[in-house]
């Protein structure tokens, strides 16, 4: 049988070859995040703060996608690279059940859950609240949409496929990206549905991309067979699926409880506050999705010569990945100085919002290329089966660190101190990712050979 190329090509050109075309992908996919959000602006600030206030949920959702998504993109790298198919086709099948049993789980928040999630942060009385339960009851009941669309990419970069994947995702963005103005503002024969018409268009987008990706796995993805006929659930692989991805969704899980309370903070100060940290995730989308692009692309690699064997192939794909993740991350802070009045005018930014977002984009993007640092010896922790160093990092981070620092700092008065807290933790993160990394080198790495 053919080599696969994870285990072969030189792995500056397999870097490139399996992360590019993901990097691409997310690059579009920040870009229709963005649209989401310039063409509400249009409509007002309060629907602007709502769909910022829907994101700790928004953004858990994604992390059970994608913490399943890297379980089953682990396991299954593992699997090919031991020459194991029967099991890499047992994986992929209950990786797809897993997908459904996530979609339902939030189809019921969506029902029953998103008003007493509102009525948490806002008043019922105020519009930023009927905005927000109309935006995020719809992203969550037809959350199916992104929990397939995240599983079948999976699949195809698990078999180093990863221009596959890049056309599932470009299919679901273009498609959101083309709807947002038509749902949202109401041109032509579409009615106008505000913050409801955003979640429409992201929901059809993401629905759509799902469809693809069968199609794709189906025709194109020979290595391995998904089959229904007599599938029977393997306890034994669900587990292990979520030994690798649950860390991952757990760190989510930990960033959306961070974002929920620091939206508190920040209302404590004004709506528009909130507004503007909405908006800040937005613009840094641009410059951590390719970050995080590079790292699904780099999980593969590292996995499948984990379980080849390989440390020489280890410790070259980390080394240059990290390179390249450092030299996105300083562009990216290179930008928040420069142009931060041109990135806020593109969500019609009022006066108090320029005053608030200035200072807000300048001090968060000191921590960027920390972060980038973080971020890729993570992804590399979960390759290597050790994916609770990561959930133990971003905890200290963002709950030990972070959330406690924002709120000692908005004790001065000034909502521009909050944003010092997150180079602060940045730092912490990175000591304790840097201790964790040097334990992996030598008691795991070392146990499959010598330079």
């Amino acid at each position: 049988m053919k080599e696969n190329k994870m285990g072969v090509m030189p792995i500056n050109k397999l870097v490139i070859t399996m992360s590019l075309p993901m990097m691409i992908s997310m690059l579009v996919q920040a870009l229709y995040n963005v649209v989401d959000s310039i063409f509400v602006a249009k409509v007002c600030e309060d629907a602007l703060t709502a769909i910022s206030l829907a994101f700790p949920v928004q953004n858990l959702m994604i992390g059970v996608a994608t913490g399943t998504g890297v379980g089953i993109n682990a396991l299954l790298s593992r699997a090919l690279g031991a020459r194991d198919f029967e099991k890499a086709n047992k994986i992929a099948s209950n990786g797809l059940t897993l997908t459904a049993l996530s979609g339902l789980i939030f189809l019921l928040f969506g029902i029953f859950g998103t008003r007493i999630f509102f009525a948490g942060q806002v008043d019922p009385s105020d519009p930023i609240y009927a905005y927000g339960v109309d935006y995020l009851s719809v992203v969550c009941m037809f959350s199916f949409g992104v929990f397939g669309q995240v599983t079948c990419e999976r699949l195809m970069q698990a078999t180093g496929k990863s221009t596959l994947s890049m056309f599932t995702q470009l299919s679901g963005a273009i498609v959101n990206i083309i709807l947002d103005p038509l749902f949202i503002l109401g041109i032509g024969p579409f009615p106008r549905l505000e913050a409801k018409g955003a979640a429409i268009a992201t929901v059809i987008g993401q629905i759509f991309a799902f469809i693809i990706g069968l199609i794709l796995n189906r025709h194109f993805n020979k290595e391995i067979r998904i089959s229904f006929k007599s599938f029977r659930p393997d306890l034994r692989i669900i587990a292990e699926i979520y030994k690798i991805g649950v860390p991952s969704i757990l760190m989510v899980a930990i960033g959306s409880f961070m974002t929920f309370f620091l939206n508190k903070i920040l209302l404590s100060f004004s709506s528009t506050a909130a507004a503007v940290f909405g908006v800040y995730f937005k613009l840094q989308s641009f410059i951590f999705m390719p970050v995080f692009g590079l790292n699904n692309g780099v999980i593969p690699i590292v996995a499948f010569n984990y379980g080849a064997k390989n440390r020489e192939r280890i410790i070259k794909t980390i080394r240059f990945s990290c390179i390249i993740a450092v030299s996105i991350m300083a562009f990216g802070t290179l930008l928040m100085w420069l142009i931060p009045e041109q990135m806020l005018r593109l969500f019609e930014a009022s006066d108090d919002m320029m005053a608030i977002g200035i200072p807000a984009l300048r001090f968060i993007s000191l921590s960027f290329v920390l972060a980038a640092v973080n971020i890729n010896l993570g992804s590399c922790f979960q390759a290597l089966g050790k994916s609770y160093y990561s959930m133990i990092v971003s905890f200290a981070r963002q709950i030990v660190v972070l959330l406690p620092a924002a709120y000692l700092l908005s004790k001065t008065g000034s909502v521009n101190n909050v944003w010092l807290a997150f180079p602060i933790a940045e730092i912490a993160s990175l000591t304790a990712t840097l201790l964790f990394f040097t334990s992996i080198y030598k008691k795991l790495i070392n146990r499959i050979g010598t330079v």
